[in-house]
């Protein structure tokens, strides 16, 4: 079996002058080649004999190791890299400071083993004559030049350390608080401001040899009376003491039979009170000398962590009482508010500690023994469970799920510990519904696909989401369900509201993350439709979150919520809602606006549905293009549903663009090839007359006078911009200046594929034109013009010109004719 004297912890001090845990192992002393020296060796315990190594550090004789504490081991490697050892046995300790000291040839005895020397080559010149401070007389005549002497020494690291060595030896901190007390008895105000500067400074020199005479039994409460006298007070002194020994009480709530586990819990909160209360707020440069205060509190608490921990008699009483239901109130209040404390002091262990903190709890019961103290009445125990379940759930919601589905196999659906968190959120008495915002979180972290894990056996997100929605939903959703039974919020009060909204955002969380569940759910209670009932609401904040959920739903893109609301006339509440708004430009209008324009450009068929249903209500609001936008987008839908085959030519016209070789496009030909059906919808079709007759291709007159029907509706519809454009119909295909694509279509009276005569050679304007009359036809060409940018404007201004068609010809494009930018 592994010597536990061994058995250390290795700890690194990070950027924000705090511990970090690097694991745990078993140190051991040897040499090595590589670093040429004797060296401490740490190899983690779950690797066994051969475990990778944790620590290998080189014991340099002139690196200064520090004995702290009985069981640490402090040093530096290098700048801003502190290392740390936490020995499990005051034994294991001893057994390594013997051997650094060896090799530092140093005395066993010393609690460091090197001057910390780390200012200029100067000041270490001027001290090397002195090897050591003397003090003066501890004496109350003598108090005003020691505190001088602190104050001068602070500066330098190299005289704080023998000003700490000097205080350390000669017992020093024992005879000042003598003083203090005779000080007190004389009512001295000059002695004890003096010892306050005296008793702050000792705490500046950051010396853990200190601090353990310090925060000793005996010397503590004295040491808060020299502080509770600041200069700064005028003459009015703190009562710290007072409130330690009067109003601060320690409460026994299971018995700690551990003597040394009590002066530990005793001290730990005293000199967290000193940091806290006593010392002034430190400066910048006051703050990086008191780590090693910050690193004793750490180091205290790590320790009662793990005595509490490994006590599992403590552990099995505190868990018994709390569920006995012979248990009075007070004592349950007691015991809640410790195990409160107890989570809270963990939050300080670093991952791996604290991961064994949860499981010793989650093994001992403290999620059933949670379900039975929320179910009580008194608020502040309810509060303080909800604080413990914050931490289990932050810790670990994969396991709290687990036990919310082992329990809904044994238990009523009104028992279980989810469905209590949400009914405490619901009846959450404070106006502010502090505890319900609280309450939400943790609901939403434990419904969050996001952190649930997923093996080959099961997955943990179809499981619990199946059991949240079929045993939960209902409860969550009650408060909605209740207040929505009209057309309007039965209750609209501001902490109602407060509570629907904190609900509609858990819920569309649920919409943005959930699949099926959550829209299975949302179209069989015809939950949006209640929602919506909340755009009525005198809160502008809580219509708006009805808003939100609404425009989460149209944004997936899924038509069976579509379908859904289009069958339930959904947009009436919302359609009403603007129109009750008015002329006010608020959230409401660009919430409102903005859902519309969505639906404008990505969902063809609620564009459908809200022309058709809501335009005479909208179609006055001309200080924004959506409304009008819609209309356009709808017209466009219909014209194609009417003109089927105008598809078919679009597709013609499409499929048969292709690129010319050896060359990169320009931008002009690029926006062209990549123009989308929208943009060709408003293209200028020209379709001269054919020689070849089309009924061999399209089966016959009547059907090619068909095919052709739509081109010439879109030939009426556009026109020629300016003369210019006419005049270049006549000429060559050269332009100058910056045109619009052309391109041919020539329908061959031999076979039914049709195919481009050549490749797009010019931006020469397309026109409608034809031969003289009665001449017989010659060929089929189809002259596209597509602009650049397709604005929703230009339509409507096309639609007011007239289209005519040319009496000239459009020449045959070359095939060496290049586009012009």
């Amino acid at each position: 079996m592994t010597d536990t004297r061994r058995r250390v912890k290795v700890y690194t001090l990070n950027e924000d002058r705090q511990w970090d845990d690097r694991g745990t192992g078993h140190v051991s002393s040897g040499y090595v080649e590589r670093l040429k020296g004797m060296s401490l060796l740490v190899r983690a315990e779950s690797d066994g004999e051969s475990g990778s190594l944790l620590l290998e550090s080189k014991i340099n004789p002139n690196t200064a190791y520090q004995k702290q504490q009985d069981t640490l081991i402090v040093w530096s490697e290098a700048e801003n890299y502190d290392l740390a050892l936490s020995f499990q046995e005051k034994a294991g300790c001893d057994e390594i400071w013997e051997k650094i000291c060896q090799v530092q040839g140093k005395d066993p005895s010393v609690d460091i083993t090197q001057e910390l020397v780390d200012e200029s080559e100067e000041e270490r010149f001027d001290d090397m004559s002195s090897p050591g401070l003397e003090l003066p007389p501890c004496e109350l005549g003598h108090l005003e030049e020691l505190a001088e002497l602190v104050a001068s020494s602070l500066p330098s690291p190299l005289r704080r350390e023998k000003l700490a060595l000097a205080v350390e030896n000669e017992g020093y901190i024992r005879k000042l608080l003598e003083l203090f007390r005779q000080c007190e008895d004389l009512e001295n105000a000059d002695g004890l401001h003096h010892l306050y500067e005296i008793v702050k400074g000792i705490f500046l020199l950051n010396r853990t040899a200190l601090f353990e005479v310090m925060f000793s039994e005996e010397c503590i409460m004295d040491v808060i009376g020299c502080l509770e006298h600041d200069p700064a007070l005028d003459g009015l002194p703190r009562r710290h003491r007072d409130f330690l020994t009067k109003t601060a009480r320690f409460k026994e709530v299971i018995p700690i039979g551990d003597p040394e586990l009590r002066a530990k819990i005793h001290q730990t909160y005293r000199v967290q009170y000193i940091q806290d209360m006593v010392l002034p707020t430190p400066s910048v440069f006051e703050e990086n000398m008191l780590s090693t205060l910050h690193s004793f509190i750490f180091f205290n608490k790590v320790e009662i962590v793990g005595m509490l921990q490994d006590d599992e008699k403590f552990l099995t009483d505190l868990f018994a009482q709390l569920t006995d239901e012979a248990t009075d109130d007070d004592k349950r209040h007691e015991l809640v508010n410790f195990l409160k404390e107890f989570c809270a002091f963990s939050q300080t262990l670093q991952p791996q500690n604290r991961d064994t903190f949860f499981k010793t709890l989650s093994n001992m019961g403290i999620l059933p023994a949670l379900e039975v103290i929320l179910g009580m009445d008194d608020v502040q125990v309810r509060g303080a469970a909800t604080d413990i379940f914050s931490y289990l759930v932050e810790y670990n919601p994969s396991m709290v799920r687990e036990f919310i589905m082992q329990e809904s196999q044994q238990n009523d659906d009104d028992i279980l510990l989810i469905n209590l968190i949400i009914e405490h959120m619901i009846c959450d008495s404070d106006p502010e519904l502090g505890g319900a915002v609280q309450l939400m979180g943790l609901l939403r972290t434990l419904v969050d696909p996001e952190n649930m894990m997923a093996t080959a056996n099961k997955t943990e997100k179809t499981e619990f989401l199946s059991f949240f929605y079929k045993h939960c939903m209902h409860v969550l959703s009650a408060p909605l369900l209740a207040n929505t039974t009209d057309d309007k919020p039965s209750r609209d009060d501001f902490q109602t509201s407060q509570l629907l909204a904190l609900i509609l955002e858990l819920l569309t969380f649920c919409v943005e993350h959930h699949t099926y569940h959550i829209k299975n759910y949302i179209i069989n209670k015809d939950i949006l439709r209640r929602v919506l009932v909340l755009t009525a609401s005198q809160h502008a904040f809580l219509a708006l979150c009805a808003l939100r959920f609404m425009r989460r739903i149209i944004g997936l893109k899924d038509e069976f919520y579509n379908r859904y609301i289009m069958k339930n006339f959904l947009f009436e509440p919302v359609v009403k809602a603007f129109l009750n708004n008015g002329a006010r430009y608020n959230l409401m209008n660009s919430a409102i606006i903005e859902m519309f324009e969505y639906v404008r450009v990505d969902v063809k068929s609620l564009t459908a549905h809200i022309v058709e249903n809501y335009w005479k209500s909208l179609e006055d609001v001309d200080y924004v293009q959506t409304f009008k936008g819609l209309k356009l987008r709808y017209e466009q839908q219909r014209e194609r549903q009417d003109n089927p085959k105008l598809d078919s030519m679009r597709s013609i016209l499409r499929n048969h663009r292709f690129r010319r070789d050896a060359r990169t496009l320009d931008d002009d030909e690029e926006m062209w090839f990549n123009a989308d059906e929208e943009e060709l919808e408003d293209c200028e079709a020209v379709v001269p007359p054919s020689d070849n007759k089309i009924t061999k291709a399209s089966g016959g007159a009547g059907e090619n006078e068909d095919l052709m029907d739509p081109i010439s509706k879109f030939m009426e519809r556009k026109k020629l911009k300016d003369s210019d454009d006419k005049e270049v119909l006549g000429k060559s295909s050269s332009l100058s200046g910056r045109q619009s694509p052309s391109f041919k279509l020539s329908f061959s009276g031999s076979t039914t594929k049709t195919s481009l005569s050549s490749p797009p050679a010019s931006l020469c304007p397309g026109s409608p034109g034809s031969g003289a009359k009665g001449s017989p036809p010659t060929a089929a060409t189809v002259t596209t013009k597509v602009g650049l940018v397709d604005y929703p404007d230009d339509d409507e201004e096309d639609e007011e010109e007239v289209g005519g068609e040319s009496k000239e010809e459009t020449p045959p494009l070359s095939k060496k004719s290049k586009l012009s930018s």
